[in-house]
């Protein structure tokens, strides 16, 4: 009896909180372990290349021209940087310069596409992401995957241009698949990251234009290095250690006629691949609970 009477007042002490803990109950939008939370997104991995797929679509049947304007856009680009700085400032070196400036642009482009793609995430998603209990680590991933789905028939067109330009085909081409691969392990890192600091900043997105502008002039995509910074060899050696400049001359030594590269970057790329994504990943999920909030 006596007994019975301390459970009872230990009882009467519990907190609604931890009643409801347990009998196995939890808070609604509570954040799940990250376990539980990547669990949760691959069980919707149907629901996100769905997601990913149909954006494509639509975006293709609001233009005109659809599907052309996917490979039209960055062509215009590289002519237009090609021009610039290989004829007017005469920073053409051989004829593979325009085969460089193509790749530089196409795949920069993927890479800005899911850096603004991913900020705008989950701000751009308000209504479903407040409706609906899901977790919201879909919708970036949903938004990166559009992207590198866009750039499926974009890696396609670079290749025949550069046949077009000389460039002559060869297996090495093929190593273009896992370095996608890494690059988009990239990618989705950078945009979770986005995806939460616009959560917080709204006016983040107003910055990132500039980002994007000082990222593409000091990544390589135009210039290389070796030849531009040559008096300064301490300035050559951050680049040695540059994510982007390092994917970009991976690119071009396999796929361009006399280009080469040090094998270094294709750890410098994994490395910056895996601690972009497990510092995204841990980021965006921290902040789980306040995304389904009116802000």
């Amino acid at each position: 009896m006596k007994k019975l009477v301390e459970d009872n007042e230990d009882n009467s002490h519990m907190t609604v909180a931890e009643e409801a803990d347990k009998f196995g109950l939890h808070r609604v939008g509570a954040r799940p372990t990250l376990a539980s939370y990547l669990k949760q997104t691959w069980e919707r991995r149907e629901f996100i290349y769905e997601l990913a797929k149909a954006r494509v679509q639509k975006q293709n049947q609001q233009n005109r021209l659809g599907m052309i304007w996917v490979v039209l856009k960055p062509t215009m680009n590289a002519i237009m940087y090609g021009v610039i700085f290989g004829v007017l400032q005469g920073d053409s070196k051989g004829p593979d310069f325009p085969v460089f400036v193509v790749i530089g642009v196409f795949l920069f482009e993927f890479f800005t596409s899911s850096m603004n793609g991913g900020a705008k995430s989950i701000t751009g998603n308000q209504a479903l992401v407040q409706s609906l209990s899901f977790p919201r680590l879909t919708l970036p991933v949903a938004q990166v995957t559009q992207n590198l789905l866009t750039l499926m028939p974009m890696v396609v067109v670079m290749f025949i241009y550069a046949m077009i330009l000389g460039t002559t085909p060869k297996w090495t081409w093929l190593v273009i698949i896992p370095l996608l691969m890494i690059f988009s392990v990239f990618n989705m890192g950078i945009a979770l990251i986005c995806a939460r600091i616009t959560v917080h900043i709204r006016d983040f997105t107003q910055i990132l234009p500039l980002i994007t502008r000082m990222l593409f002039y000091t990544s390589g995509v135009l210039f290389s290095v070796d030849r531009i910074l040559n008096h300064w060899p301490w300035l050559v050696r951050i680049f040695d250690f540059h994510p982007l400049y390092q994917t970009l001359q991976i690119a071009r030594a396999m796929i361009m006629n006399d280009a080469t590269y040090d094998p270094f970057a294709w750890i410098v790329v994994s490395v910056w691949a895996l601690l972009a994504l497990g510092f995204g990943l841990t980021y965006f999920w921290k902040a789980e609970e306040l995304y389904g909030r009116a802000n």
